[in-house]
């Protein structure tokens, strides 16, 4: 007996550290561009100035999902991440220019970018409605916004996407969308707070956000508007730059680094399965 438990204990020995090996081999296996190989670094361009994607938090610390996304993926490239702080329309020039090889921030591919840098997809955007905790339950299930009485930023997207909405409800003979224009998100925000409408309908971002830093007091519900993939910029033809993010991204998003970090910050609504790269315009996913 005691023979056949040493055994055993040495076969799970022997199992435990094969697996170790393999998971080490395949962090190590993931594509390294040759600066991040000849430096030991993940040197990345960030503004530090949009929360919930980048900020400096109280305590002086780089936090936000851009920031802890990139430091992940640093972690599984065996590299150190550094961050440097540039302001966002300075970005795409200082691609081109050759004066970085990522800007990591959360880019939309525009024709007029497409021509000077290339896209690794990670994460989507789009409009979104919010409510109070205890309205929650009303707003689950397809048209969930007929019949109710809606917030929006006068001139802002969500305005028309909320006039399209109550379009459709309409021809599905459901109740139209009552709308409320308002000057700006906290005005919303407080109308929804005192009972004045039910639903905040805004960006994706801002409204996730919200719900985690007010604990909850407003939740997003199911259904997002008006979506476009947004990524992480890289010099035009650098492929060996994109795909080294499109791997260590896609790696994040299987061992469920990507949901937490996501998680975290109220952006569940905002993930994608699958990082891509894009190059040209018909290579968008929508």
């Amino acid at each position: 007996m005691q023979r056949y438990l040493s055994s055993l204990r040495g076969g799970m020995l022997a199992a435990a550290a094969f697996f170790s090996a393999t998971g080490a081999l395949g962090a190590a296996e993931l594509p390294k561009a040759p600066d991040v190989k000849d430096t030991g670094k993940l040197i990345i361009a960030n503004t530090l100035e949009y929360a919930p994607f980048e900020f400096i938090d109280e305590s002086g610390k780089q936090v936000g999902i851009n920031i802890e996304l990139a430091e992940e993926a640093a972690k599984l490239l065996g590299a150190e991440l550094e961050v440097t702080r540039i302001p966002f329309p300075s970005m795409v020039p200082g691609l081109a220019a050759g004066r970085f090889k990522v800007a990591w921030e959360t880019f939309a591919a525009t024709d007029e970018r497409l021509k000077q840098v290339d896209f690794v997809m990670f994460i989507k955007s789009g409009i979104v409605a919010s409510t109070t905790a205890d309205k929650a339950p009303q707003f689950q299930g397809e048209n969930n916004l007929c019949g109710k009485r809606v917030g929006v930023i006068g001139g802002a997207v969500s305005d028309f996407i909320a006039d399209r909405l109550s379009q459709e409800c309409k021809e599905k003979g459901l109740p139209e969308i009552t709308k409320s224009i308002f000057p700006e998100g906290k005005d919303i925000i407080q109308a929804a707070l005192s009972d004045r409408i039910d639903a905040r309908l805004d960006d994706a971002t801002a409204s996730g956000y919200f719900e985690v830093t007010s604990k909850g007091q407003m939740v997003v519900v199911p259904g997002l508007y008006d979506v476009a993939p947004l990524g992480i910029a890289v010099p035009k033809g650098d492929t060996e730059t994109a795909e080294m993010l499109r791997a260590a991204l896609e790696e994040l998003i299987k061992n469920g680094t990507y949901k937490t970090v996501m998680a975290k910050y109220g952006m569940t609504s905002a993930m994608i399965e699958e990082a891509y790269v894009v190059d040209s315009a018909d290579k968008i996913r929508k």
